[in-house]
């Protein structure tokens, strides 16, 4: 079999998914710029590999490329970030003031590299600026949701909030949606949480449910779109969302959300009257939480468990 060049491969999954080269590169560069590089006439920056790769819900870690010594740092600095961003969401209030100070530090850094015209960088430097906040305190959740809407809007300029599934995402893409409709949901517009989660979950029942590389996406989305289906009373339907997360979290062995799916499982049989069955799950996402070393959340099932049943674990 002939070996293939990134950009030829990238072209024949384009075709094979039957997306234009217009569709694929929209915010990103012009036409005539993947046209070139799926021709081998132009090589593509890591960033929009990257990008393409996502967009295509193909494996982005397994290609060759050459990356030059600022690509190379961009890179790092970017991985560096989002490991704060994930340490600053889990931490202690308390703790947050020398994250935010860490990550301010490092988004300067960051922007000082990226090119002008790195829309792709320069999208997710806004986007983790929503999370880390201004200079000794956070966004209000109204102005972080004008952040990430700037941010998405960098990429996806004809982003339609109520045709989410019409379109084509990178996974900071994903990622920035997930962050809006998360906040619809803390400025009690729950509905319209749930509305763009119905598109996500479509999305992802698309496009990342195949492979273990998306699996995680797939939890996520299933993960909080249970949850809020829950908090809006249709139990039946957050059952129904939660036991496909868990069927992708079993069948990929990616188990960091599978935990709460059961743990929002049980909620919904406690609330539908099935004891028995909420006491099983709340059991399962007990034992799993001990096993991942996930105490906070163990800690609030645990005091979830006792209001509810008057129980205490081992139970």
């Amino acid at each position: 079999m002939r070996e293939l060049s990134l950009g030829e491969y990238i072209k024949q999954e384009r075709i094979k998914q039957g997306i234009t080269q217009e569709q694929l590169c929209e915010g990103i560069c012009e036409p005539i710029t993947i046209s070139r590089m799926e021709n081998g006439k132009q090589p593509p920056s890591y960033t929009r590999i990257r990008t393409f790769l996502q967009r295509l819900s193909l494996l982005d870690n397994q290609y060759s490329a050459l990356l030059s010594q600022n690509e190379l740092e961009i890179k790092t600095l970017h991985d560096e970030i989002l490991a704060n961003a994930i340490l600053f969401d889990r931490s202690a209030p308390e703790d947050r003031f020398k994250l935010r100070a860490i990550g301010m530090q490092e988004l300067e850094a960051l922007e000082k590299l990226a090119k002008p015209d790195d829309g792709i960088i320069h999208q997710y430097i806004l986007a983790m600026k929503g999370t880390f906040g201004k200079p000794g305190e956070p966004y209000s959740p109204k102005e972080r949701l004008e952040l990430l809407r700037e941010a998405l809007h960098i990429t996806v300029p004809n982003f339609n909030i109520e045709e989410i599934n019409r379109g084509l995402y990178s996974l900071d893409e994903i990622s920035i949606i997930i962050q809006i409709a998360n906040i619809y949901a803390k400025i009690e517009q729950l509905n319209k949480s749930i509305d763009i989660y119905r598109q996500l979950f479509k999305y992802a029942q698309r496009h990342y449910h195949k492979t273990s590389h998306y699996a995680g996406k797939f939890a996520l989305i299933a993960h909080n779109y249970t949850q809020f289906l829950s908090s809006a009373r249709r139990y039946d339907e957050a059952l129904d969302i939660a036991e496909q997360g868990r069927k992708v979290c079993v069948k990929f062995t990616h188990y960091q959300f599978l935990p709460g799916l059961l743990e929002h499982s049980g909620g919904c049989y406690f609330y539908k009257g099935e004891l028995e069955k909420c006491k099983e799950y709340y059991r399962a996402a007990h034992c799993l939480y001990k096993i991942i070393k996930n105490d906070r959340d163990r800690h609030v099932l645990e005091m979830t468990a006792k209001e509810r049943l008057n129980l205490e674990f081992p139970f």
